[in-house]
């Protein structure tokens, strides 16, 4: 409310439900925005906010479906006014039925109008936009206001976590934490890869995860180049390496981790090399990344970090860096991805890239290796959470050198 312009009125629309085929629908997933301003995660849900509303009691709203007796025997309990209350401190509850002629009144007295759009950077504008439908509809019923985008103070303010907020991130790494164990004792030549991932899914259901937080990737061998590989349908075999990359949900908060493990426990000579300098770049990163530094700083410094590492290992020479593309470096055939990104509600969360980062933000540090020459990917991430100072590394107690891995795997 503080950075909404005066006599101005946003409204936050829960996602919709996304149709699959026939009569079904895929499974729910709430508006993050939303999520953060409330709490609630039921579907046809809208947060309204009106600062500067005559009506002191009509100056934040919640608006929920209308419980009804019938369908509630259908798709189960739908939330009551004091249920509502009680999760998002907002005391105004309306329902859906009959918000439409509010909101005309609210529209007709305010001046500025801020809708929200989904603008993380990563998002596939080549997909319909669903969130767009709401915005194009209020825009022809009310076409003479003053538009602005409520994305730019979302982005703004959920970069920024809390304590509580990081405090239910721990509750999602530590269950994350609890995966990793299972599967390090589980993972053995000739087991396949979706038996792994079934290992992560039993953990995450029996500690009250409320999803996985992205599509896992169980990666052995060759398959461990592909960033986002989710077939999970090979064999792991004696001498191969396998990169996890998963995380658990919990509380609508995400956890991401990678780590990456030898299928017979026991790390190869080159495997343990180049573990290790993958490793040196991570460290790197949780050393300097804190409050201040721009991004673009900091991304410039990793893959200088990157290169050194590489040259180490003998994958790329003095000659390679003299004579390369500035356009397309040498590094960039064996490391060809970003270091890490904002992490939250969202496992891509929201949050700037263009200035220094700032107190309370939350990333992921995940530099990666790739050969195809020796079909092999290595890649290790951690979560790290900024402080005044530095950063705190919220996986610290998850095994990440290669004798914690290989102790862990007995």
């Amino acid at each position: 409310m503080k950075s909404m312009k005066p006599n101005s009125i946003a409204i936050f629309p829960a996602n919709p439900e996304i149709p699959e085929n026939g009569d079904a629908a895929y499974k729910y997933k709430p508006n993050s925005d939303v999520v953060w301003l409330s709490g609630i995660v039921q579907e046809k849900s809208m947060v309204i906010l009106y600062p500067d509303n005559a009506d002191k009691n009509a100056r934040e709203i919640l608006v929920l479906q209308r419980p009804n007796e019938q369908l509630e025997k259908w798709n189960g309990h739908l939330l009551r006014k004091v249920e509502a209350t009680a999760i998002s401190g907002i005391s105004n509850i309306q329902f859906t039925d009959s918000i439409a002629s509010l909101l005309h009144v609210w529209m007709h007295h305010a001046d500025v109008v801020y809708l929200n759009t989904n603008e993380n950077d990563r998002l596939n504008l080549d997909n319909p936009r669903l969130d767009l439908l709401f915005l194009q509809d209020i825009m022809k019923r009310y076409p003479l206001h003053h538009y602005e985008r409520a994305a730019k103070i979302m982005k703004q303010l959920r970069a920024i976590k809390t304590k509580e907020e990081v405090e239910v991130s721990k509750v999602a790494i530590d269950i994350t934490h609890k995966a990793f164990n299972r599967v390090c004792k589980f993972v053995k030549p000739d087991v396949m890869e979706y038996e792994i991932e079934a290992e992560i899914t039993h953990e995450f259901l029996r500690n009250r995860a409320t999803r996985h937080a992205y599509g896992c990737i169980i990666a052995s061998g060759d398959s461990a180049r592909v960033l986002h590989y989710v077939e999970n349908n090979r064999v792991c075999k004696d001498g191969d390496l396998l990169l996890m990359d998963f995380g658990a949900e919990y509380g609508n908060y995400c956890a991401d981790l990678t780590r990456t493990i030898p299928v017979n426990g026991k790390f190869s000579k080159r495997q343990k090399e180049v573990y290790n300098a993958c490793l040196a770049v991570h460290n790197y990163c949780a050393s300097i990344l804190k409050p201040k530094l721009n991004y673009a700083e900091y991304i410039n410094l990793v893959n200088a970090s990157m290169e050194k590492e590489l040259m180490k290992i003998g994958l790329i020479s003095k000659a390679d860096i003299k004579n390369q593309d500035p356009e397309n470096p040498a590094y960039r055939k064996y490391f060809y991805h970003g270091i890490g990104h904002h992490l939250g509600i969202d496992v891509h969360d929201i949050g700037t890239r263009n200035e220094a980062v700032k107190e309370g933000m939350l990333f992921t540090i995940e530099p990666g290796i790739y050969i195809e020459e020796e079909q092999m990917g290595i890649r290790i991430e951690n979560n790290y959470w900024l402080t005044k100072n530095g950063n705190i590394d919220l996986f610290k107690n998850i095994p990440i050198t290669v004798d914690e891995i290989e102790a862990a795997m007995k």
